[in-house]
């Protein structure tokens, strides 16, 4: 773990080269300590794959007292008991009329459709960072079985709530936008609210399942086709 200065008020934290489930719990873990015994000096704490920048307030305290602060609050983290996360179900209409790309991914695979959504399904993924849009969860990863790349030519639109697959990583997206992802279903679930509290169902180092659902629970839910 290293602390680096990114600006006049603002350190990056580097846990690791490359995100894993521990990285991502570590980050979690860390977020939670500097709330509490810095939230006087903090602006923000922007977590991502396996980093976290931490913004503070310049007119409170100064990049010494800060760094010293931030060491402080993380001293033993690594060899701490790291957060599990909260576990988050999110409920999926798995169907080629939610997800275009189911078939293909099934081909490639040289699975049936059923065992595509099967497999999606048994995994436990960590929220290894939210960006891209807000609500958009990075998810990993998926049962390598399955992994797909992005498409060669992004679709122009992409609705809300639909789950996706790139490379081994896996999301659901929060808002109507272009994306290049493997459509496989969609989730009734709002992924980014902002009259709601909290905003986001999920935070980074949270762990997620996918549960189907069918078509008419689906539209019970406020889902959407």
């Amino acid at each position: 773990m290293r602390i680096e200065t990114a600006g006049q008020n603002a350190f990056i934290v580097y846990f690791a080269d490359q995100t894993s489930a521990l990285v991502a719990a570590q980050i979690q873990a860390a977020v939670t300590r500097i709330r509490t015994t810095m939230a006087e000096m903090i602006v923000d704490l922007v977590p991502s794959y396996a980093s976290l920048l931490v913004i503070f307030d310049i007119d409170r305290s100064d990049h010494f007292a800060v760094r010293g602060a931030i060491a402080a609050a993380l001293k033993d983290l690594a060899s701490s008991e790291s957060s599990e996360g909260r576990l988050v179900t999110l409920p999926v209409y798995y169907a080629e009329e939610s997800g275009p790309d189911l078939g293909r991914i099934a081909e490639r695979a040289g699975i049936g459709i059923d065992e595509v959504i099967a497999l999606h399904q048994q995994q436990e993924y960590r929220v290894y960072a939210i960006g891209f849009a807000p609500g958009f969860a990075y998810l990993g990863e998926v049962d390598e079985r399955i992994a797909a790349p992005r498409l060669e030519t992004p679709r122009q639109k992409v609705p809300r709530g639909a789950v996706a697959i790139a490379d081994r990583q896996t999301a659901v997206y929060p808002a109507v936008s272009p994306g290049g992802w493997n459509l496989i279903g969609l989730c009734p679930t709002r992924m980014f609210d902002p009259d709601a509290e909290p905003s986001m169902p999920v935070g980074v180092g949270d762990r997620i399942r996918f549960e189907a659902i069918d078509r008419a629970r689906f539209l019970d839910l406020g889902g959407e086709l």
